[in-house]
């Protein structure tokens, strides 16, 4: 069944039916493209939401930084980023797919269809016409053949009046006889517009009308295919990345079950513990008698503090106050005390307050860096050598500024190259630039080279001090020759395997701050550990109460004595924490 058979006379029907179907494509259109801003917006405000949560660090070694549960949170951050980025992708292919694909085809449809119906308009006026002639032939025709009549009958009756003369007979069957030729010209003209009329109209409702339907009709099929294809990428368009989301959301799970509550414990421990005693209680101060109030000695381990009962009282360890908080992570062997240990009484030698004794020790051995037991409660004094760090953090720290300028000085050592090969171009060649205008470069630039040495030779100075009592610990520094490259001097001619010299880089310095075992020195004495010793900072080494150590380098008067375990585990522990026996 076709339209050309079945509606060959619902033309109306037809025109309002294909405008309509052309309509609603136009509304599908619209509808994609703000389902497309919508998902734009969604995106975006996603992304603004992860970017606004996940504000850059300042330093990746933040404490946050190590704990599951806020390395899930920025891997989730990350995921709906992703998911973000998808969200973005199904936009694009609403917009690529749907709205400018179907808008161009509509362009076509519409276009189409105006060209159909300007055929059937065309036909129409064409049969109307026609029929006007007809029309027009039919009303000559009636007019003529009565005007014929009329004659016929004058004729008729002037050939019966007596009166009449033969003349006016004459006359009058003349004129009937031409009237009667005339009608019968326009009976012809008539009978032919009429045979011409039926033969279009037949024409316009057999063949011209049925195919422009029939063709208006495969117009509408093929629109109608087109939006139900339309339709299905509206699904499909999300289907393609239902994968990808699923990876983010199985991302955001994963994230979520990789979180440890009893290691985020842990290392919050780690990192805040003070290592200090719970305070005991206070002795009952009776001002009658004159007494000084005193520190209980009932608590183990609590440092005793005189304190004047007229004087304001600030040296109670207070659990929320400011004056509780630890130090920075670097002095934590200083402000981890010892501990007695359970298995019996600490030695005679500390009586029955073994902090205030170490304490005492460790005032004495690292006098000139902290006075007093209250600045190991402080942030240490930051100074350009790094004096305040721990052996090894120090010598790390150096490093890192080295590399730092070395890295520095290579840059402004090529940049002079650089400069130098212009200004000969120059030379060579005057069209090409001013030599002279490059001079004011050349020695900014010379000058930054003689700093950053300076500044080299200083650090470099520096961090042979900081190795120079170790002899297992190798150095080795790059230096310049004429041509830019490198040379690689080694005091002790062993080769650091921390790390793989780089072509790239013309200028690097770098020491080893593993203890291997080929160039272990040999021990001077031995020392045995009076207290338990964590070792929770960089360069330092765990010990248990009892433990018999090997003595690699004496105390050099920071409070840090290096040692060596049996299985060549080295490291530094807290002179204070261990009886030293030195070889004679």
């Amino acid at each position: 069944m076709d339209w050309g058979t079945e509606l060959w006379d619902q033309y109306d029907i037809i025109e309002k039916h294909t405008q309509s179907g052309l309509e609603l494509v136009e509304k599908y259109v619209k509808f994609a493209k703000e389902r497309t801003e919508i998902e734009q917006n969604y995106a975006k405000q996603l992304r603004n939401l992860s970017k606004k949560y996940n504000q850059k660090r300042s330093s990746k070694d933040e404490p946050e930084c190590r704990l599951s549960s806020y390395q899930a949170f920025l891997d989730i951050l990350t995921e709906m980023n992703d998911y973000a980025g998808q969200r973005e992708l199904i936009a694009e292919n609403l917009m690529m797919n749907i709205c400018i694909d179907l808008t161009k085809y509509l362009q076509d449809l519409k276009q189409e269809r105006k060209t159909y119906l300007m055929d059937a308009k065309k036909a129409q006026q064409s049969l109307e016409s026609t029929y006007k002639q007809l029309d027009s032939s039919k009303k000559r025709f009636e007019r003529e053949w009565r005007e014929a009549e009329r004659a016929a009958q004058y004729a008729e009756k002037t050939d019966q009046d007596i009166n009449a003369t033969k003349a006016d007979v004459e006359k009058a069957k003349q004129q009937a006889h031409m009237r009667a030729h005339v009608a019968d010209e326009c009976k012809n003209d008539y009978a032919a517009q009429l045979q011409k009329y039926n033969k279009e109209q037949n024409q316009f409702y057999f063949s011209d009308m049925p195919l422009i339907f029939n063709k208006l009709q495969d117009l509408d099929e093929r629109r109608i295919q087109k939006l139900a294809q339309g339709y299905v990428l509206f699904s499909d368009t999300e289907k393609h990345v239902m994968p990808i989301i699923g990876k983010c959301l199985e991302g955001i799970t994963k994230a979520g079950t990789n979180v440890n509550e009893k290691n985020d414990s842990m290392i919050v421990i780690e990192q805040n513990k003070s290592g200090f005693e719970r305070p005991g209680d206070l002795e009952f101060e009776d001002y009658s008698q004159g007494i000084n109030r005193a520190s209980s000695d009932s608590s183990l381990g609590t440092p005793k503090v005189s304190i004047d009962p007229w004087k304001k009282k600030t040296n109670n360890f207070w659990l929320f106050s400011k004056r509780s908080k630890l130090s920075s992570p670097v002095l934590a062997p200083f402000s981890t005390p010892p501990a007695p240990s359970p298995n019996g009484p600490p030695s005679p030698k500390f009586g029955r307050d073994p902090l205030s004794y170490c304490l005492k020790e460790i005032n004495k051995t690292v006098k000139p860096r902290i006075s007093s037991f209250r600045t190991l409660r402080r942030s240490p004094t930051v100074t350009e050598d790094f004096a305040h760090l721990p052996p090894e953090q120090r010598r790390k720290r150096l490093q890192q500024k080295l590399d730092e300028i070395c890295k520095e000085l290579q840059k402004e050592v090529d940049q002079s190259e650089a400069l130098g090969k212009m200004k000969d171009v120059y030379e060579k060649n005057p069209q090409m630039g001013d030599p002279a205008s490059l001079a004011s470069q050349i020695n900014q630039t010379s000058q930054n080279i003689e700093r950053l040495r300076g500044e080299q030779s200083k650090y470099e100075t520096w961090l042979a001090e900081a190795g120079g009592r170790g002899d297992t610990l190798r150095y080795k520094a790059h230096s310049f020759n004429n041509n830019g490259a490198n040379d690689v001097h080694s005091p002790d001619g062993a080769y650091s395997d921390e790390s793989t010299p780089d072509p790239s880089q013309a200028i690097y310095a770098e020491f080893d701050d593993d203890f291997e075992d080929e160039d272990l020195a040999a021990p001077i004495g031995k020392c045995t550990a009076m207290y338990n010793f964590p070792g929770a900072s960089e360069g330092t080494i765990a010990m248990q109460e009892g433990e018999v150590l090997a003595v690699v380098e004496e105390d050099k008067g920071d409070g840090w004595t290096r040692v060596r375990r049996n299985n060549g585990d080295e490291g530094y522990i807290p002179t204070s924490y261990v009886t030293i026996t030195l070889n004679k």
